[in-house]
């Protein structure tokens, strides 16, 4: 049989919050992590705004030399695995380090230092290229940095699939620990992608919101005015945790972690296949994979851009999958108060799937104020709902066509 996974622990540092606390109390006020881009001068892009982690600053958080070694979608990852790893009470003694792994999901990666040393190799040469260059921009080095810090020996590595990476490291690990290859395994998403190649990047392939007059509005999930997606930032983790070991050290439980489902469309570089096939499969398979009706859950945090594609696609595909029952569950779309947090966003999204069910409340999507006809179900619209959540469904889709979902229920 294979074991049961409970999630233990979470931390998070997002646009609208540097812990799980902040970030989820503002997710019920309705608070948009949206602004006018910061970082960088944006005013030669048509692209202007972007949600960035408000009020951050490193030495806050790692000395200065630690600093200059660490991308900051690296920094990002170790600041919320040390609040999941404090929140799950792991500790010298209680866990096996060899059997507790990292497993992470990121987009994009450092691609901060990838800028800043290519720049560099072009205006004063190549010999002045870091020799941090390599270990700070590589996807994986944030689930090695992690592991590093808090002495976890086992399962360690990055799982890469644009803005499907963290449900398919969280299903990776989840697969990880049922099989017995794992106790526990650290794991989530990070991204720090808020750079002038990135969002210019994302511009010209015509992904993004250019709604610079009105920031916070600019995401707008499911409405029929939407017009792109908002770029991110942030990290979260959850510690996962094989059912027993968790029950052995006594630590607190704050949900399961019960099915996991992949599909891959086939189709198109960054359209979605038509009519929702393909996300649908994995909804499928993760409802097969948790012994599941569609009548079982109570809640779907969609993927929910604000695309003209994806939003449309998905909504057919949430109706491919549960039938005249799509009409009746609740879903939301927690990016259009975080932005698009891309390898990240499902993170965000399965640690809100767990406050929605420890709670018994559906934060709002906020700005759905024109409902697009082809959107037609209920997708909680500007104001939370308190509802009792046994069980949730969170998707999470990335260009190329990969799709995945988790499903996460009451801890019984």
């Amino acid at each position: 049989m294979k074991k049961r996974v409970v999630i233990t622990g979470m931390g998070a540092i997002t646009p609208i919050g540097h812990n799980v606390k902040e970030t989820w109390g503002n997710l019920l006020k309705g608070t948009n992590g949206v602004g006018f881009i910061s970082r960088f001068d944006a005013s030669a892009l048509p692209v202007k705004i972007a949600a960035e982690v408000k009020n951050y600053n490193p030495e806050d958080h790692f000395d200065h030399k630690e600093v200059k070694k660490l991308d900051l979608y690296t920094q990002f990852a170790m600041i919320a695995a040390r609040e999941a790893i404090a929140d799950s009470g792991l500790a010298e003694g209680n866990y096996d380090p060899n059997r507790a792994g990292v497993i992470t999901g990121a987009g994009i990666g450092g691609i901060l230092t990838f800028e800043e040393e290519c720049n560099k190799c072009i205006t004063q040469g190549p010999r002045r290229i870091s020799p941090f260059f390599i270990p700070k921009m590589i996807g994986n080095i944030a689930a090695a940095h992690v592991s590093i810090e808090h002495n976890l020996k086992g399962i360690n590595f990055n799982v890469m699939s644009a803005c499907a990476s963290a449900n398919h490291a969280l299903g990776t690990a989840l697969r990880s620990i049922q099989y017995g290859d794992a106790d526990l395994i650290v794991c989530g998403g990070t991204e720090a992608a808020v750079t002038p190649l990135a969002v210019g990047g994302f511009t010209a392939m015509r992904a993004l919101s250019t709604r610079n007059d009105s920031p916070e509005t600019a995401s707008r999930p499911f409405d029929a005015q939407r017009d792109g997606f908002v770029m991110s930032e942030g990290s979260v983790f959850l510690v996962l945790e094989e059912l027993e070991h968790a029950k052995k050290r006594g630590a607190k439980i704050y949900a399961e972690l019960a099915g996991y489902g992949a599909s891959g469309d086939a189709y198109h570089i960054t359209a979605p296949a038509e009519n929702g096939e393909g996300s649908s499969r994995a909804m499928q398979a993760a409802l097969a994979d948790a012994g599941m009706k569609p009548e079982d859950i109570d809640y779907i945090n969609a993927h929910g851009t604000s695309t003209p594609l994806n939003d449309k696609g998905e909504t057919q595909s949430i109706k491919n999958t549960f039938g005249d029952y799509a009409y009746k569950v609740k879903i939301n779309s927690t990016k259009s108060m975080v932005g698009h947090m891309l390898g990240a966003a499902a993170a965000v999204e399965a640690m809100v799937c767990v406050k929605s069910i420890m709670n018994g409340i559906i934060h709002p999507t906020m700005n759905l104020v024109n409902p697009d006809p082809d959107c037609d179900l209920d997708y909680t619209p500007n104001v939370p709902v308190e509802k009792a959540v046994s069980a949730t469904l969170s998707n999470s889709l990335g260009f190329g066509g990969h799709n995945s979902a988790i499903i996460i229920k009451k801890y019984i």
